[in-house]
């Protein structure tokens, strides 16, 4: 398994030496922000809305005086803006009351904060503060699986604490943008590129063969 882990991070460095996270952000708060305005909608449509967003709200005292609706206004074009606008105003609030104005860097404390779960805090833990994690988000966990990485039916907390197992903690960062680019420009959900896919002898993909 080391020396198929080693190949995977090569191969997926040859491929894509620049990943990084894709969506917009000039700080801390609006790192968290947007990613949990990214939760089951894309990176693109966020960086559309958050432009005028941050603009608007540019540090967790001027969001936590907000009124819901304006910030609905701002968001309406992605998906559950009605609870996201809610979950910005409460941990605006939060962060103002419990952490002076200041994005904490612990797991706990970003996961006490209103809309914020493991996958947006390890996000933030690795983006924000350099902290070693991998967040699963759906591309991940996909990819994890197709790639023997993780069992079938695997959550998302078994997906990560087998990626831990695998790789290096010094990779964990990187990999994480890596694996994301990998199943959003390869190994797509719906008609994977498998034709030209470096992994295909590994892949446990029932219907790899189809794609080929």
């Amino acid at each position: 398994m080391i020396k198929k882990a080693e190949w995977i991070v090569e191969t997926l460095e040859a491929m894509f030496p620049n990943a990084k996270a894709e969506l917009d952000f000039t700080n801390n708060f609006e790192l968290l922000v947007a990613v949990v305005l990214s939760a089951q909608t894309t990176d693109v449509a966020v960086n559309k809305v958050t432009p005028t967003l941050f603009k608007s709200y540019p540090n967790p005292n001027v969001l936590s005086n907000a009124k819901q609706e304006d910030v609905e206004n701002h968001i309406k074009s992605i998906g559950l803006y009605r609870n996201k606008a809610k979950h910005l105003i409460g941990l605006s609030k939060k962060i103002v009351e419990e952490h002076n104005g200041i994005v904490p860097n612990t797991r706990k404390e970003l996961e006490a904060l209103p809309g914020v779960g493991r996958k947006t805090a390890n996000v933030v833990l690795a983006n924000a503060f350099n902290k070693p994690t991998i967040a699963v988000d759906t591309h991940v966990q996909r990819v994890s699986i197709r790639l023997g990485l993780a069992k079938k039916n695997s959550s998302p907390l078994q997906v990560e604490n087998s990626l831990y197992k695998i790789f290096p903690k010094d990779t964990w960062i990187k990999l994480h943008h890596q694996l994301i680019f990998f199943g959003r420009y390869q190994c797509l959900a719906r008609n994977p590129r498998c034709h030209n896919c470096p992994f295909f002898d590994i892949c446990k993909f029932p219907l790899k063969e189809q794609y080929r």
